[in-house]
């Protein structure tokens, strides 16, 4: 068992130092990616059990740990249903996330079209990355991939944003149609 007392409000502390220290984005996520990892590891200091539960309709749930005023340094759990997940999309900032209970099936996306089309979008899938318990994925800002859980089981990661997801003006993208559309994720307090 992990004796770690890394709390959320610690890790606030330590991602606005990081945030300060650092202009580069590359700079800012590898200074994050420690952090992400004691977190996930020190769950025992914020995971609840309600953050076990997920929207039907949705796939997933949102917590919201910690957010700005303005809307910068988001911090999230997020539950997976078992078999489900997120279609490939963007998070129109840097994104850390660290793996805090059960796999999650992470797929990567490149965009091969010029983006000169409205509501247009093909992607080339480019790799993928099973996120076990205490692995971090950093992801710079468009950075397009999609979520799933291969489980039987509800798991959860943790999610450090540099600005909240859903004030980012972010995208999902359909690979079968070609679409590109508003991605707005339901986020529970």
């Amino acid at each position: 068992m992990i004796t770690d007392g890394y709390t959320i409000p610690q890790l606030v502390a330590d991602l606005k130092q990081v945030c300060a220290r650092f202009n580069d984005e590359r700079e800012i996520l590898a200074g994050i990616r420690p952090l992400a990892h004691r977190a996930a590891r020190a769950k025992a200091n914020w995971l609840e059990d309600r953050m076990y539960h997920a929207d039907p309709d949705q796939g997933f749930g949102v917590y919201l740990l910690h957010e700005e005023p303005n809307h910068t340094l988001a911090i999230l759990a997020v539950s997976w249903l078992p078999h489900r997940g997120a279609p490939p999309h963007d998070h129109g900032t840097w994104a850390v996330v660290a793996g805090v209970d059960g796999p999650e099936k992470n797929e990567f996306y490149e965009r091969v079209d010029d983006n000169s089309r409205q509501g247009y979008a093909e992607l080339k899938k480019v790799g993928e990355k099973v996120c076990n318990v205490g692995d971090v994925i950093a992801m710079p800002r468009g950075m397009i991939h999609s979520v799933w859980n291969d489980s039987d089981v509800v798991t959860v990661s943790l999610h450090i944003y540099g600005k909240h997801i859903n004030h980012t003006g972010r995208s999902q993208f359909d690979l079968e149609k070609r679409m590109e559309m508003p991605f707005v994720v339901k986020v529970e307090g």
